[in-house]
């Protein structure tokens, strides 16, 4: 499949803002089952965007702006060709051991509820680690409602699975919390998802998860809608959460309040017959 992406997150200040430094984590990388045909980013402003990588392997671009702004849209344009996999990765940059992805974060601790419910999933069944992920997807997604919205409003595994519901980055790590409590390494997957019913315009990039299954390697699961993701999926950046793979982090002096916007249309179209 080919996927066309066009991405604006809009940002205006109340005031012109100074020392205004954006970490955009919003570049795809090649792999097995995914390439980057034309990717670009571009700002409203006149500033200094640099790329480099981090920890996990994942593109990253610092922009600067020259000067004060009141108002910033980041632009990402770009097409990707896509495979499905099963769900399977592989082909990517791995620059951590696995067992790193054991770690908890604040958004991924887990209450003894969340214990005891990755503790019943794990024994309900099959114990082999594919079949065990796969239920605890759908147990995570019959625990917790997903309900389409912004990152913004993201909060620990240990609320959102008390809350019953939330957006796509509560339930991907309610999963984390609990594959990481029975010995599973999981890590945080942000991307975009192309909709099953063809409407290019959606709310907001996505968030997934990816587990270890030993002598299978790394593994998606998206638990909003239980499923692998396949090839209406695009895979942008990995994480121990959400903070560590988030398509857009910021700081700033001054400017007041802040109005946010974010425009995406994640458009398939079919990739050209090869004589």
């Amino acid at each position: 499949m080919r996927i066309r992406v066009v991405h604006e997150t809009i940002y205006t200040y109340e005031q012109p803002a100074r020392g205004l430094v954006q970490v955009l984590r919003l570049t795809p990388r090649d792999h097995d089952g995914q390439y980057v045909r034309t990717w670009r980013i571009d700002t409203t402003i006149d500033g200094r965007l640099t790329a480099r990588e981090d920890g996990f392997g994942n593109v990253v671009h610092w922009f600067t702006p020259d000067e004060p702004a009141d108002a910033l849209t980041i632009r990402v344009t770009g097409e990707v060709d896509t495979d499905d996999t099963n769900g399977v990765v592989r082909g990517t940059v791995e620059r951590l051991p696995d067992q790193f992805f054991l770690r908890d974060t604040d958004l991924c601790a887990a209450s003894p509820e969340l214990h005891a419910f990755a503790e019943r999933v794990a024994a309900e069944g099959d114990g082999a680690v594919l079949a065990l992920l796969h239920r605890l997807m759908g147990a995570v997604r019959g625990a917790v409602t997903y309900e389409p919205g912004p990152a913004s409003s993201a909060v620990p595994a240990a609320k959102a699975f008390a809350a019953g519901s939330g957006v796509c980055q509560d339930l991907a790590h309610v999963f984390l919390a609990a594959a990481r409590h029975i010995g599973i390494p999981a890590r945080y997957v942000a991307g975009y998802r192309a909709r099953d019913d063809g409407q290019a315009d959606v709310e907001a990039p996505h968030g997934w998860v990816e587990a270890l299954v030993p002598d299978l390697g790394w593994v998606a699961f998206d638990p909003c809608y239980d499923v692998s993701p396949s090839d209406n999926y695009i895979r942008v950046a990995t994480g121990l959460d959400y903070l560590g793979a988030a398509p857009i982090r910021g700081s700033r002096t001054g400017g007041g309040t802040e109005t946010l916007d974010v425009k995406l249309r994640v458009e398939q179209g079919r990739t050209a017959a090869q004589s």
